[in-house]
């Protein structure tokens, strides 16, 4: 190996050291962020669908009076039973998009891949029920 190959592999190395410590540092931040702005989470509910949290949140920081807060409680508790509605309202035609696409990926499976695939489903399936059991 010649010098200029070995400065190249150096300064190749160099490089990818410093993205690989940029990725390590941006997940590290990311997590240390999502942790402070309530753990990444979205909307009103949190893992238990309870809307308290979020609730006290923006009393708190909004500097809500009774009244305010009062009011607002009311809206969230209105918002929070028209979500419950679309989602109960929208359930049976996500079932029926989640069963076509099992239905056709086992057509294409082989009957081993097949017991796979419906026993991975099944465990899925079992996961989803369990978190759908402990929310609302």
């Amino acid at each position: 190996m010649n010098r200029l190959t070995g400065i190249r592999m150096k300064m190749w190395l160099v490089i990818v050291g410093i993205f690989v410590l940029g990725c390590v540092t941006g997940a590290s931040l990311n997590g240390v962020y999502r942790s402070q702005a309530g753990g990444g989470r979205r909307g009103m509910h949190n893992r238990r669908g309870e809307r308290g949290d979020y609730f006290e949140k923006m009393r708190r920081d909004l500097n809500l009076n009774d009244e305010q807060s009062a009011q607002v409680r009311v809206i969230l508790e209105e918002t929070g039973n028209e979500y419950h509605t679309l989602h109960a309202e929208s359930r049976p035609r996500y079932d029926a998009i989640r069963q076509s696409a099992r239905t056709r990926i086992r057509f294409v499976l082989t009957p081993e891949q097949q017991q796979i695939f419906d026993r991975k489903a099944a465990e899925r399936d079992a996961k989803h029920g369990e978190r759908k059991r402990s929310g609302p």
